[in-house]
């Protein structure tokens, strides 16, 4: 037994059912170092959840889409039922989208405003995309239209890389900023523009309408925003396995979400070795060692966490029924074999 297990009624425990018991999140974050296992935690959390929640949606934004992969199964930018499942859809989304597509995305009417507008309307676009990680942002307009034309229960997001992961979650702070900009511009010169541009807009569109538009899917934003910093309704898993970079990054990460005011109490730990004991294996037994290390010292970090230990499988975690398989055992703590 891990040192870290001690009978105190503050120490969390090494599963994830305390997040399947909080039926208040409605947004889950699922991130960590590149290879570490987030789309195989992330398919099997979004398994447990379907046995909780009305409704799951499990988003890919990492450019690498495995979900299809992970479950033998095709998705693509519309949310689609996974094979065997009927509360449970996922859709992998283009992180490199351009602010063209958050307007064709948002409320009805505003892409054909914009292009109503002509150069200005590029002005307007410009001026949005001058913001840093505007661009990269923009995949979660594919989000906010899903999740408020369909009233998913819970969503799951499958994350890119650490750097990108956090990069998306300045999402909402930066979307604000860029649509007010847009805001401001329409109404300090919408009546001179409406003049200039009125027969060149869209039948019923005028300035006033876009600006209209534009500060309901900015009140949107902020409303996601509030959410993502509620810790009633949002957090952020931390995946990694016991190597000294992965940890590395696992504390800048945590450190981050941290100052974005975003809750993190839980960390899965991959791709443990649990060798039997008189395992001639040297190669094993050394790994064991060294990631009993690391281990130990995630404990020790982070006694404040539910930190879930997954041992290394001596198969791939593809399909429905080996993910549903794996997704037990972040439930139900995986007792190792006694240490040789």
């Amino acid at each position: 037994m891990s040192n870290a297990v001690v009978l105190d009624d503050d120490v969390m425990e090494p599963t994830l059912q305390s997040i399947l018991d909080q039926k208040t999140l409605r947004w889950i974050f699922v991130g960590g170092k590149g290879g570490v296992g987030k789309t195989t935690t992330s398919c099997s959390l979004a398994i447990q959840l379907s046995k909780h929640r009305k409704s799951v949606l499990l988003i890919s934004t990492d450019p690498a889409h495995n979900l299809s992969d992970a479950f033998n199964q095709k998705f693509g930018k519309d949310a689609r039922l996974v094979d065997g499942f009927d509360n449970l859809s996922a859709m992998e989304i283009d992180p490199n989208g351009s602010i063209e597509d958050l307007l064709a995305n948002g409320p009805e009417g505003t892409d054909e405003a914009m292009a109503g507008l002509g150069g200005m309307g590029n002005m307007m676009q410009d001026l949005a995309f001058s913001i840093p990680g505007v661009d990269e942002a923009m995949s979660f307009a594919e989000v906010l239209k899903q999740v408020k034309s369909l009233s998913y229960d819970v969503v799951i997001f499958d994350t890119a890389p650490t750097g990108h992961t956090l990069r998306f979650l300045q999402f909402p702070t930066v979307m604000e900023k860029a649509l007010a900009k847009i805001s401001q511009l329409s109404k300090q010169f919408g009546p001179m523009l409406n003049g200039l541009l009125g027969a060149n807009l869209p039948a019923g569109q005028d300035i006033n309408s876009l600006t209209q538009k534009m500060e309901e899917l900015r009140e949107t934003i902020a409303e996601v925003n509030t959410q993502f910093k509620n810790p009633d309704m949002t957090t952020f898993v931390c995946v990694c396995i016991a190597e000294f970079l992965s940890l590395y990054e696992t504390e800048r990460m945590i450190q981050e979400l941290n100052s974005y005011e975003i809750d993190t109490h839980s960390i899965v730990v991959n791709q443990l070795l649990f060798p039997k004991m008189d395992n001639p294996c040297v190669q094993c037994n050394a790994r064991r060692k060294m990631q009993k290390k690391y281990l130990d010292q995630i404990e020790e970090l982070y006694d404040e966490f539910n930190v879930v230990r997954m041992p290394l499988l001596v198969e791939e975690v593809r399909g429905k029924d080996k993910l549903e398989n794996f997704s037990k055992m972040l439930v139900e703590p995986f007792v190792p074999p006694p240490e040789t």
